[in-house]
């Protein structure tokens, strides 16, 4: 398979990084401390901060500043886990035999950061939420394709997770504990993307393949590849 597109802008937030600033000098550093404070909420009420997991915050805060006067035709979000952590605690309740939180149970859904930005935004757009395992960011990418084809058009595609809960971390390796990274697509051929056989050459493969992918793009890497599930990505960016 191979794609192409332009990134209009793009936004991140995650442990320590709440700037465009600080995540270019994340991009130069050997190494980040992923366990620095995350980024206060500024643009939401705190009645909905209270209601969200922190991952579907950050998410819907990265949402808001690339929507910020403007309209996107398409909202995508990709998660691996998505709402994990509140729906292990439902499951630890039922285990229990104890009542289940009416908001747990209602915001534990996939699309649930999904809604949420399109009620704080008050933007009425097309949204859709996907998980691939590790591929989610590339198969979100894939999913915007139809509508790049045409002109003029914008997509929203946020990718973002949280903390996995413990007892499933004897499973899942997470150098990144909670982030989010959204990117304003338009059609284009500034970033071009193929599907290659897997290979031992991949670029910064402990990161989620939307990290590895602003990490190339901030250190103007010219041609790198991302790791997938069963394939890998070979990128080529032409700035």
């Amino acid at each position: 398979m191979n794609f192409s597109f332009s990134i209009e802008n793009w936004f991140a937030l995650s442990s320590g990084l709440s700037s465009k600033d600080d995540w270019f000098l994340w991009s130069q550093q050997l190494e980040h401390d992923w366990s620095l404070p995350l980024p206060k909420s500024n643009k939401l009420p705190m009645m909905q901060v209270r209601r969200m997991s922190t991952s579907s915050r950050l998410a819907v805060e990265v949402g808001l500043e690339l929507i910020n006067n403007n309209s996107v035709d398409l909202a995508i979000f990709t998660s691996r886990h998505g709402e994990l952590e509140r729906t292990y605690k439902i499951l630890s309740e039922l285990n229990q035999n104890n009542e289940i939180s009416p908001t747990d149970f209602a915001l534990s859904v996939h699309n649930t950061t999904a809604g949420l930005l399109t009620i704080v935004a008050n933007q009425t757009v097309p949204i859709t939420s996907l998980s691939a395992h590790n591929d989610s960011f590339h198969q979100g990418l894939i999913e915007a394709l139809p509508l790049l084809n045409q002109s003029n058009k914008k997509i929203l595609l946020i990718d973002f997770d949280g903390i996995v809960p413990k007892f499933y971390q004897t499973g899942i390796k997470q150098l990144v504990p909670i982030y989010a990274v959204g990117y304003i697509l338009t059609s284009g051929n500034e970033f071009s993307c193929k599907s290659i056989e897997k290979t031992s050459k991949v670029y910064k493969s402990d990161y989620p393949q939307s990290l590895a992918f602003l990490h190339a793009y901030l250190n103007k890497q010219k041609q790198f590849i991302v790791q997938g599930n069963v394939q890998d990505w070979q990128w080529i960016i032409n700035l």
